[in-house]
């Protein structure tokens, strides 16, 4: 089995091979493995529920692959909202002719990533379609996850709140523009994926007061505060100078005429909390990333927009992005 043919998505012999001798090899639980037509699950209190399709280009790229992407872009919607991932579903759609040996890895690369969090892959889908028709892999995954600190909603920041982010930003975009750019940079740059409930758990056991969180992926850090801004009524004060942006990002946004806080990331988020319990939060972020920084104030004003205040004293608006910034990004 060197290339995925049709005939493994034709529900026959050479699909149960491939569903068995991969899929349930690296993926299998008790609940996967009872290969019934829907998994039965114990949910007990509020849960929380997410879907996502992963389409990124490349497959892989320095520091993930797609596997690794869709896994943690699911389990960390969940964490999100301040839930504890506990079940996945995953589809996979295979172009015909992708390579077995590139497959693999990628099965490997979600096991692995499941580890983090301690969710599971209870059920999935496996489709092959003909050559041309998918750009060798699509990925979609569901994920259930047990709410742990009720409340948190994009519509919570306050006036007052301090603005919080985790690590570094533009990590993931600018690592997939310079791969597809065949771009040889003097230092490496890798994506930021990775799994967000350790940290969002380690805020839970210390109880932070978490009003706001939101992984800052496509449209970046541009597109969750603007978010903020319309469902919470707020304006947002930034200090530019603040935000944590990485000399090799920022020399890749230079190159393209990109903007850091537009940039898609994969495992850095923004966080909303009451500004006497700021101190606390930062320290609990910096304890997973030494970048992590208050960056701004929510403030009940007009009009309800992000503002960067320069290090020079002058300010401007930080939009919410607009057209088409990199195609495939996850």
């Amino acid at each position: 089995m060197k290339r995925i043919q049709l005939s493994h998505g034709g529900g026959g012999q050479e699909m149960n091979q491939l569903i068995n001798r991969l899929f349930f090899r690296h993926l299998g639980n008790d609940i996967l493995l009872r290969t019934e037509d829907a998994a039965v699950l114990e949910c007990n209190g509020s849960v929380a529920m997410t879907t996502d399709s992963f389409t990124v280009s490349p497959l892989f790229f320095a520091g993930g692959n797609i596997g690794k992407l869709a896994v943690a872009g699911t389990v960390n919607d969940l964490a999100m909202m301040g839930a504890e991932p506990q079940y996945l579903s995953c589809s996979f759609i295979i172009e015909e002719g992708l390579l077995f040996d590139e497959l693999e890895p990628i099965v490997k690369s979600m096991a692995e990533e499941l580890t983090v969090s301690g969710a599971r892959i209870v059920c999935g889908d496996t489709k092959v379609v003909p050559k041309g028709c998918a750009d060798g892999l699509f990925i979609n995954t569901t994920g259930i996850g047990h709410i742990r600190q009720p409340g948190i909603s994009a519509r919570n920041v306050c006036p007052g709140d301090a603005i919080l982010i985790s690590r570094d930003i533009g990590c993931h975009g600018a690592c997939l523009l310079s791969a597809r750019e065949s771009l040889k940079l003097s230092s490496p740059l890798q994506s930021d994926c990775a799994t967000l409930w350790p940290v969002i758990h380690a805020c839970i056991e210390q109880n932070i007061p978490i009003h706001s969180l939101r992984d800052a992926t496509r449209g970046g850090i541009s597109a969750v505060l603007n978010e903020w801004c319309e469902a919470s009524k707020v304006q947002l004060s930034l200090d530019e100078e603040a935000i944590p942006v990485s000399d090799h990002v920022r020399g890749v946004c230079e190159l393209f005429g990109f903007d850091p806080y537009d940039l898609a990331n994969e495992g850095t988020f923004v966080m909303a909390v009451p500004t006497d319990a700021a101190d606390a939060a930062l320290a609990v972020l910096k304890a997973f990333s030494g970048q992590a920084a208050i960056v701004g104030r929510a403030e009940a004003a007009t009009p309800n927009k992000v503002i960067l205040n320069s290090p020079w004293g002058s300010r401007r608006y930080l939009d919410l992005p607009g057209g088409e910034l990199l195609p495939r990004i996850c």
